[in-house]
């Protein structure tokens, strides 16, 4: 079990990104469709490349006995 701090900043991180997608979209006039789906994306695509790169798992320390 991971730390749920590590998981609520995590989670922040990609509403931030989320947020500032949707501010740059809506300041280029982007149409609906966009607006509502690329943030999603991010949002998805992040936690993928999050939990890929091992960001919401628990290292283990690996404590085999020595001969």
């Amino acid at each position: 079990m991971v730390s749920k701090l590590r998981v609520t900043i995590g989670m922040f991180v990609l509403l931030v990104l989320a947020g500032g997608t949707i501010a740059l979209l809506i300041s280029l006039d982007a149409g609906a469709f966009w607006i509502k789906s690329l943030p999603i994306a991010v949002m998805v695509g992040g936690a993928a490349v999050a939990q890929s790169l091992g960001l919401f798992t628990k290292s283990t320390k690996d404590k085999a006995p020595k001969e």
